[in-house]
């Protein structure tokens, strides 16, 4: 797996900030599930923070950003008034974002009911109405800052943005520990660190992009003809957006019928969100403005092997997290979350959510590596077809299976629907001839990162089969899990030293680019 040298240093650099930041979300996770446990205002919390978080996908790292990071970085390319493009999107999305959050505010009851209607008649309603007020202009910071994410990205500075996001992190884990010494209320507490960490992340990128040429100031939008272009390109990734994260609200609908549910698919999301954030968003960041700009010089080699060694290096992370994630649940989770508020039940309740969610992870990495063969080439309306399609299996899956699986029906019609549109995305991907279609070098490495990530997940499950139940209540269970995850690493990536699947020799180089 021979990755080009300038991605493998770009990915790492992502790579290894979005693991920081993981990592700093399961603290706070652990530190929440203490807390607060599966219990109403956890949930509560969690769909107002959700809310935000939802439309920033859609219109945000969703619409914008896809439509506007092939843009720009064309205009890099050619140098054609970047700075000035950058200045207008940043005017026009600011705009619609201040109006749109005080249209949110006056709504919020129908947002929620649209989040969680099960949680209609009871203390959660009205939590989350008054949290989502709280966190919602979250939104016009957190969105701005991934505009600005794009033109360093786009400038090959990946540091600052992949950096951002630890400081939502460390601001709740301060914002929990010093609710629960100072005795307040931890819900209030958490929601009002939301806007705080917005505004932190926010001039973090700011601060960024000014050193890098690009000093961006608030002025009046205008629709000038590159807007309209720009919203041309950008509605179909929106609707794109709007049909994933309807994807989401059918989960969460589903599982707001059922009490401590929500909290359960949140806990199990964040851990198969950490192999989906350190390789497949990593990949997706780097790739995107890479391909474009190989595909504006008419590199079409160039973006093939990128192409291909973004998809080896998804597969060589994803499936061996995967297949852990699926054979070892309980355990994971009832040594990260299992304590104070949060009970033996929940962990059993969120273990088998996690086993389902982790089906999905190759597919949900591999989405990330495809998406942007379609973006760099401005087509946006190929992948929002898929999402449809894909958002008619989730509903029929879970909406359907409700009554015989309960809350676990959300996760397994995420995972089938994730497959799902991965299928339909490579399949249109033909229509961009060989240059989109994996090399010879991916088909050769494909069978090693198989047959090396299935001998790990045996050895794993084995080695949890005859040793968890002696550590299960013990101290020394932190240190077992700690010893079975680099185990699981050190085989894994043995194996593929010893296929040939991997380069160490390329990957020290990168490291020491890093």
């Amino acid at each position: 797996m021979r990755t080009p040298a300038p991605l493998a240093h770009n990915f790492i650099t992502v790579g290894v900030w979005t693991l920081a930041s993981r990592i700093l979300g399961f603290v706070r996770d652990i530190v929440l599930a203490a807390l607060l446990g599966a219990g109403p205002v956890a949930e509560a919390f969690l769909i107002a923070f959700s809310l935000p978080n939802m439309f920033r996908r859609i219109f945000a790292e969703g619409a914008f950003n896809t439509a506007f990071v092939p843009i720009f970085s064309k205009k890099l390319e050619s140098g054609e008034g970047a700075a000035e493009f950058a200045s207008e999107a940043f005017a026009t999305l600011s705009a619609f974002l201040i109006l749109f959050t005080l249209l949110a505010q006056l709504v919020m009851p129908v947002l929620v009911v649209a989040m969680a209607s099960g949680f209609l008649g009871d203390s959660r309603f009205e939590l989350a109405v008054i949290y989502g007020r709280i966190a919602f202009p979250y939104i016009l910071f957190i969105s701005l800052a991934a505009l600005l994410s794009g033109v360093l990205n786009s400038t090959g500075r990946f540091a600052a943005a992949a950096a951002a996001p630890t400081l939502l992190n460390v601001a709740f884990i301060g914002a929990l520990t010093g609710a629960h010494l100072a005795e307040i209320d931890p819900g209030l507490t958490l929601v009002w660190t939301v806007p705080i960490a917005g505004v932190g992340q926010f001039a973090l990128v700011w601060i960024a992009a000014a050193r890098a040429g690009f000093l961006i100031r608030l002025r009046l939008p205008s629709l000038s003809p590159e807007m309209r272009r720009l919203a041309v390109i950008a509605a179909p990734a929106a609707l794109a957006g709007g049909v994933v994260q309807v994807n989401l609200l059918i989960g969460r609908q589903v599982a707001s019928v059922f009490e401590g549910a929500v909290a359960w698919l949140n806990y199990a999301d964040r851990l198969y969100q950490l192999p989906l954030g350190v390789v497949g968003i990593a990949i997706g960041i780097v790739l995107l403005p890479d391909l474009s700009r190989k595909l504006e010089s008419g590199d079409a080699a160039g973006a093939r092997a990128g192409y291909s060694r973004a998809a080896e290096t998804a597969l060589a992370l994803a499936v061996p997290a995967a297949l852990a994630l699926a054979v070892i649940p309980l355990p994971i989770i009832s040594i990260l979350f299992e304590r104070g508020q949060f009970t033996h039940a929940d962990a059993q309740a969120t273990a088998a959510a996690l086993a389902i969610y982790a089906v999905g992870l190759p597919a949900f990495v591999l989405q990330k590596v495809v998406q942007p063969l379609f973006f760099a080439r401005h087509d946006t309306r190929t992948p929002f077809n898929c999402a449809v399609a894909a958002l008619a299996i989730n509903a029929v899956v879970a909406v359907g299976l409700a009554s015989q699986m309960g809350f676990l029906a959300s996760a397994l019609g995420a995972t089938i629907a994730g497959w799902s549109m991965l299928i339909l995305l490579w399949s249109q991907a033909r229509k961009f001839g060989e240059a989109a279609m994996p090399d010879a070098g991916f088909r050769r490495t494909l069978p090693k990162i198989l047959l090396s990530a299935l001998i790990m997940g045996g050895c794993l499950w084995l080695f949890s089969e005859l040793t968890y139940e002696s550590v299960a209540a013990s101290p020394v269970r932190f240190v077992w899990l700690a010893g079975l995850v680099s185990g699981g690493i050190a085989i894994h990536g043995g194996l593929l030293h010893l296929t040939g699947a991997v380069s160490m020799a390329e990957i020290r180089r990168a490291l020491r680019r890093n």
